[in-house]
């Protein structure tokens, strides 16, 4: 179970603390919402969540099967919907770097992965999820 605080710091900002490790994150509200837009909104961590996770899960299915990845970069674009204001869409365009010999049934294996992980699963099944992996032979 993970255990975080949240301390309000006005001007629609927020401290957050991962208990177990200290890490702290700021959140603002983004500019197209009030807020000053100088760090990761609540939605902006959500969407970000979803990469991170599908990298994440990637690694550990990788290190599971005795796979090498050997570079993973990803961009994750939000797209936000009115009416009610939520997330309408997440983009995630990954890059992998794999080995050569690397099998049509790893990469399967992989993708697998990216549309089944945690955080893919958890979110609302309105929010379309846009999951674009473009594979690099090295």
């Amino acid at each position: 179970m993970g255990a975080f605080t949240t301390t309000y710091l006005g001007s629609l900002r927020c401290e957050n603390l991962h208990e177990q490790s200290g890490t702290r994150i700021l959140t603002d509200a983004p500019t197209d919402n009030h807020g000053m837009g100088s760090a990761f909104s609540p939605t902006d961590l959500c969407a970000l969540s979803l990469t991170t996770c599908i990298v994440t899960t990637m690694g550990l299915y990788a290190q599971a099967k005795n796979l090498q990845i050997l570079a993973a970069e990803a961009r994750t674009l939000k797209h936000m919907s009115s009416d009610p204001r939520r997330i309408g869409r997440i983009e995630v365009h990954l890059n992998l770097t794999v080995p050569e010999g690397f099998s049509d049934r790893d990469r399967e294996g992989l993708t697998r992965v990216a549309h089944t992980c945690p955080v893919a699963r958890s979110l609302h099944p309105d929010i379309v999820q846009d999951v674009l992996i473009s594979w690099s032979i090295r």
